[in-house]
């Protein structure tokens, strides 16, 4: 019996919440993650990301960005940054931002947050702004070092708290589940299926 191919998948993404994501979105599609680059935010992504096509008609890449404000819906804003695609990249847009793909798994989030599964919204992708709704979750958390780390300091001028980052990465890297997700969010469902094709015609 022939074992099957290894197949190790290069990243770049904005930040490194969407680091983890893509890390686990990787082995979730029977890959293996190698080095993900950027995470110096989405200008700087774009700036790069002709590179990345380039280095992806020779092996797979995973590119992931938030569509936010930028264009009503995915394909303008793909079109937009890359007209031509390389057939070795996994080029994907979270609706409207990755916080959405995170709170499509409702159960675990209120589980994570400790609150009442119905506060989480079903249909996360149609939120105007998801890390916002997130934060607001968190606000009304049961447990104190979810309202004191994701939730921004009275006067800071900030939007998220200061242990946001560290406590959206544990909820990613322990609780969140993809394809369960997937269910919930229709571009985290397109962007694993297109990710286990990637994995598939590598092999």
């Amino acid at each position: 019996m022939t074992a099957r191919r290894v197949v190790t998948i290069s990243a770049a993404v904005e930040g490194i919440i969407d680091e983890a994501i893509t890390r686990k979105l990787i082995v979730h599609a029977g890959g293996v993650p190698g080095p993900v680059y950027g995470k110096n935010g989405k200008p700087a992504l774009r700036q790069r990301i002709a590179g990345y096509n380039n280095a992806a008609r020779h092996a797979p890449w995973l590119v992931l960005v938030d569509l936010d404000r930028d264009e009503p819906c995915a394909p303008p804003l793909r079109q937009a940054w890359l007209p031509d695609l390389a057939s070795g990249l996994c080029f994907r847009v979270a609706v409207r931002t990755v916080e959405a793909w995170l709170m499509a798994d409702s159960e675990e989030m209120a589980r994570f947050l400790m609150v009442a599964r119905g506060k989480v919204p079903s249909a996360p992708e149609t939120l105007e702004d998801p890390k916002r709704t997130l934060v607001a979750l968190a606000r009304g958390s049961r447990r104190r070092e979810i309202r004191e780390g994701m939730v921004p300091r009275a006067g800071s001028g900030r939007p998220i708290g200061p242990l946001y980052t560290s406590k959206v990465l544990e909820y990613v890297e322990h609780r969140w589940r993809p394809d369960v997700a997937a269910e919930r969010a229709q571009s985290l469902a397109r962007a694993i299926a297109r990710l286990g094709q990637l994995v598939i015609d590598a092999r």
